[in-house]
């Protein structure tokens, strides 16, 4: 098996030192970059299986690295780095097209179990549903990795995909947060609980006629999502 080749963009020394050497102690060839412009540049130059990138860079930041990334079509799985705790940072980040978020201070060992999963939920597509999904005036073919949304192509995040295929195929049922983490993103801890709630907004936010109000990714309250088509 191939040694996986990962992007490190982060502009704090201490935190790209130990964050690449960690990485790298785990068997992963590791690539930095210190600031947004250098990281996009080596991002578009080669190919890399997963990306993490700080929010905070001087110049560009890393909300403007991530849009661009996904406009030029690169699918690498992006995990953010941020010291914002304010949730309409993480919202946007997500929206953009990152896959997942860190706020600092985190611990190496969480950065090593979020990486690992991104690059475990990467490697394949997901097992479950059909490869065609549609609903309401969405369409999902899973298969070629499109969304359109009345005609017009929807952009998702490869993790915003996984769940997204994972709803549809259980319809009518109440998959529970702790359900969620571990058939997609392969965490085992309610800890990361926000984190389906961040990707559930953004799927609403994008393919719901009117995202406060969902029609089909419904809130069971107290108990997770159910899908309606």
């Amino acid at each position: 098996m191939s040694v996986r080749r990962l992007l490190v963009i982060e502009d704090e020394p201490s935190v790209l030192v130990g964050v690449s050497d960690r990485l790298r102690s785990e068997g992963y060839a590791v690539d930095v970059a210190e600031d947004g412009e250098k990281g996009l540049e080596k991002a578009l130059a080669r190919r890399y299986d997963l990306i993490v990138l700080d929010v905070m860079l001087p110049g560009m930041d890393g909300f403007d690295v991530v849009r661009e990334l996904r406009r030029r079509d690169v699918a690498a799985p992006v995990l953010m780095l941020t010291a914002r705790t304010q949730v309409v940072d993480k919202v946007v980040a997500l929206k953009l097209g990152a896959d997942d978020y860190l706020t600092k201070p985190f611990d190496a060992m969480e950065l090593v179990a979020r990486v690992e999963a991104l690059l475990r939920r990467a490697g394949g597509a997901a097992s479950d549903g059909r490869d065609v999904a549609r609903f309401g005036d969405v369409e999902a073919d899973f298969r070629r990795a499109r969304v359109t949304r009345a005609g017009e192509e929807v952009h998702l995040s490869a993790m915003e995909l996984r769940l997204l295929r994972y709803l549809t195929a259980h319809p009518g049922e109440v998959l529970s947060r702790d359900r969620l983490l571990d058939e997609v993103w392969g965490y085992d801890s309610t800890s990361y609980s926000r984190t389906v709630d961040q990707h559930v907004a953004s799927l609403r936010a994008k393919l719901e006629p009117v995202a406060s109000h969902p029609r089909h990714i419904v809130t069971v309250h107290g108990m997770g999502y159910r899908f309606e088509g």
